[in-house]
C-alpha cells in the first residue's frame, strides 16, 4: 500500500448495551470487511465497546484494560487484515485512572492509548481527562485522535497540528439535534488546519439521544468527501496525500499564515 493515499474506513455501529465482548466480536466482523475493502484505519463511533451510557460505570466489568483478552478478537482481526482499529472504551489504567478512550489495536498487537481530553457534563464526575495529544503513525501518515467534544474545543485540533497531524479522527457521539454542529466541528478543524477530517458516530438510539449519524470525512477545504446516513454501516473514503500537499503549498504561496504546524 501507498503511503500516497490512505483508505479510512468510519464503523457506525450500535453497540450492545454494556457488552464489552460481544461488541468486540462485531468489532472483529467488522475489521475484516474494512480490510477487504483495503481500508487501513478502522474508526469506531465513543464508548463503542459498551454504548454510551453514563449509568453503565459503576459497573467494573464494562471497563477494560491494555491486555484485555476481551480485546484478542480484534487484535487478531486487526493482523490477519493490517488494518489498524480504534475502538471506544472505558479504560482503567493500572494506578486506576480512568479514562473514556480511543483504543488503537495495531497489526502488531500493541495498543495505543489516548484518553478524552475534554469531557463534560456527567463525564467529568466518572473519568478523569486524558493528558496530551497523540498521533497514531499509520502507513506513514501522522493521524491525530479525537473524542467526540474534543472536536468542539480548537486548541485541540490546534495541538494536533503542532506535532503534525495529517488526518484529525474523531469517535464521537452528536445527537440529532447537533446535525449542523457535528458537521460544522470537523469541518473547521480540517479547513482552519489543512487536514482530513473523519469521523464515525453512533447508529441509533441510547439512553436520552438519538443519533444523527452521518458518520464520513472531510477535505482540508472543509467540504465533505463521504457522509453515511443514520443507520448502522461502513463509510470507506480514500484521502490524497498529493491534494493535501497541493492545498498547503497554495497557502504558502497566498501567504497565509499557519502558525499551528509551521
Amino acid at each position: 500500500m501507498s503511503d500516497k493515499t490512505l483508505t479510512v474506513a468510519l464503523a457506525q455501529s450500535s453497540a450492545r448495551h454494556g457488552d464489552v465482548a460481544a461488541n468486540a466480536r462485531a468489532a472483529a466482523e467488522a475489521v475484516a470487511v474494512a480490510g477487504a475493502a483495503e481500508a487501513r484505519l478502522l474508526v469506531f463511533p465513543e464508548l463503542s465497546l459498551t454504548g454510551y451510557d453514563l449509568d453503565l460505570f459503576d459497573d467494573p466489568a464494562v471497563w477494560v484494560g491494555e491486555d484485555d483478552a476481551r480485546l484478542d478478537a480484534i487484535r487478531q482481526a486487526a493482523r490477519d487484515t493490517g488494518v489498524t482499529t480504534v475502538v471506544g472504551a472505558a479504560y482503567r489504567h493500572a494506578d486506576g485512572t480512568g479514562w473514556i478512550a480511543s483504543l488503537a489495536l495495531r497489526p502488531d498487537w500493541t495498543v495505543q492509548v489516548y484518553g478524552k481530553r475534554n469531557l463534560h457534563g456527567r463525564e467529568r464526575e466518572l473519568f478523569q481527562p486524558g493528558d496530551a495529544a497523540r498521533i497514531l503513525d499509520v502507513d506513514g501518515w501522522q493521524v491525530a485522535l479525537a473524542i467526540c467534544y474534543d472536536a468542539g474545543v480548537p486548541g485541540h485540533a490546534a495541538d494536533a497540528a503542532r506535532l503534525g497531524a495529517e488526518v484529525y479522527a474523531g469517535s464521537v457521539l452528536y445527537t440529532q439535534a447537533e446535525t449542523r454542529r457535528f458537521d460544522l466541528h470537523f469541518a473547521t478543524r480540517a479547513m482552519d488546519h489543512r487536514m482530513y477530517a473523519a469521523a464515525a458516530n453512533h447508529a441509533g438510539t441510547g439512553p436520552g439521544w438519538v443519533s444523527c449519524g452521518g458518520s464520513g470525512a472531510w477535505h482540508p477545504d472543509g467540504t465533505r468527501l463521504a457522509q453515511a446516513a443514520t443507520g448502522p454501516g461502513l463509510t470507506t473514503v480514500t484521502l490524497s496525500r498529493a491534494e493535501l500537499a497541493a492545498l498547503r503549498e497554495k497557502d504558502a504561496l497566498a501567504g497565509y499564515p499557519r502558525p499551528s504546524n509551521g
